[in-house]
């Protein structure tokens, strides 16, 4: 159950995680890929309105095969003395720059067309192929070239990327070619960047959320075991004294003619084992409650001292006849904030706890003191004292060190637990100090 829980933990926060870095990375991506567009169009129709400058227009050679279709070899030039000295920007305007040469920060070329799409002029600041701009010229989307209206368009030739804009004019078309290689590998590297920072981020968060599900689920596993723990203590506290009231009964139904005063022994023993059952009961609601009622308990500045002195007082006689000695030490006026009658009620199961298990003869000790800005209150028994196995465990429902002492002192191993619960609600601290064979001290520190 538990590693279904953990998995469906870890499928959901995965699945999460994945959609949240798949909405940044495309919203990356998107952002990174317009601007790259922009840019490139932005140098397009900057090398494009060069070609198209007037000046520019007067200056530029006219190939002899103008209007073959074919011509573009005699139109070509590498613009060495072809144009002025333009500054427009780019790498020509710089020192040792080509004054004559477009404005771009890449490879670019330009190809004049008629209106029924044959070259009738070409150029570039390289020498290239005839075959080369046919190709190029196939590359572009002529069905989608308005009258009137810039087109743009990108596409791949001989493993290099171009961008290209197309310029209607009255008598043909403009088609003006940028190289985009870099800016297409910016975008292609910004993939297998975002792929493999993201496989490595979900692995780094499997193993983190697999750590804190352990983490997250371990409470979880820990009060489920203990809930099914108090159910089986709290089935087994009740089977006995059932199977005794069921056992009391049936020899009285067998017995019907007999008087009652003559089965009164089966009648007593009935009794007995109903109280026993209403104490666990009461103790097992009042455990409810306390969870229930943690927020709304009023708590005032009450004499601790007093309350300490109330609860000995009429518990010397039964000590006495139990030939336990007892002695006490409590400083006057202490206060503390919080229930005084249920610190009474502390108070009472820890010395009821030292007179049952001092042992014969033995001593019972009840200091209360001022330690710093806290009240300690100490209780201490003679007798075989605790195992340090068990010291973190005897606050635990229904837990006891030895279950055969337990029954024959009586009790259900509630009553540490109800102390421990009362005194967390008051924020103070319960614990217990023991040495096997010479005894166990509790201790109660609060403010």
């Amino acid at each position: 159950m538990f590693k279904k829980l953990r998995n469906r933990f870890l499928i959901v926060n995965l699945v999460s995680i994945s959609i949240m870095m798949l909405v940044a990375f495309a919203t990356i991506y998107t952002i990174t890929y317009q601007n790259v567009q922009r840019e490139t169009n932005m140098e397009l129709y900057k090398v494009s309105d060069f070609y198209h400058s007037p000046y520019n227009s007067s200056k530029m050679p006219r190939g002899e095969g103008q209007g073959s279709g074919t011509g573009g070899n005699t139109g070509s030039s590498s613009g060495s003395d072809s144009f002025p000295s333009d500054t427009m920007g780019g790498d020509n305007g710089g020192p040792g720059g080509d004054p004559n040469s477009p404005p771009a920060r890449s490879v670019s070329f330009m190809i004049k067309t008629d209106d029924k799409w044959k070259i009738t002029d070409t150029h570039s600041r390289f020498d290239m192929e005839d075959t080369f701009y046919t190709e190029a010229l196939q590359k572009v989307d002529q069905n989608k070239v308005g009258d009137s209206e810039r087109q743009t368009g990108q596409f791949a030739l001989d493993g290099t990327d171009w961008a290209y804009v197309v310029d209607p004019s009255g008598d043909g078309h403009m088609i003006v070619f940028i190289d985009v290689t870099a800016q297409q590998g910016i975008l292609t590297n910004l993939i297998y960047t975002f792929a493999i920072v993201g496989l490595v981020m979900l692995i780094v968060i499997y193993f983190l959320s697999r750590y804190f599900a352990n983490r997250s689920i371990a409470p979880v596993r820990e009060a489920f075991e203990k809930q099914k723990q108090f159910i089986g203590d709290a089935s087994h506290e009740l089977k006995t004294p059932l199977a005794i009231i069921n056992t009391n009964a049936d020899v009285l139904l067998a017995n019907q003619e007999d008087t009652i005063a003559n089965q009164a022994k089966w009648l007593h023993y009935i009794k007995s084992e109903t109280e026993r059952m209403t104490g666990l009961t009461n103790d097992l609601l009042y455990l409810t409650q306390m969870d229930d009622s943690r927020s709304t308990m009023i708590h005032a500045k009450f004499n601790m001292s007093d309350a300490v002195e109330s609860i000995i007082l009429p518990m010397e006689a039964v000590i006495f006849e139990k030939n336990i000695s007892l002695d006490y030490n409590i400083e006057p006026n202490l206060t503390v904030h919080g229930n005084s009658e249920q610190i009474k009620q502390v108070i009472l199961i820890l010395l009821d706890n030292a007179v049952k298990y001092s042992g014969p003869k033995g001593a019972v000790n009840v200091t209360l003191e001022k330690q710093n800005n806290d009240v300690m209150l100490a209780v201490s028994n003679t007798g075989e004292g605790i195992a340090p196995e068990h010291l973190d465990r005897i606050f635990d429902r229904f837990y006891r060190t030895d279950s055969s002492r337990a029954r024959k002192h009586g009790g259900h191993g509630l009553g540490l637990a109800i102390a421990r619960s009362i005194v967390d609600q008051h924020k103070g601290e319960l614990y217990a100090r023991s040495v096997v064979g010479e005894g166990a001290t509790f201790y109660v520190r609060l403010s």
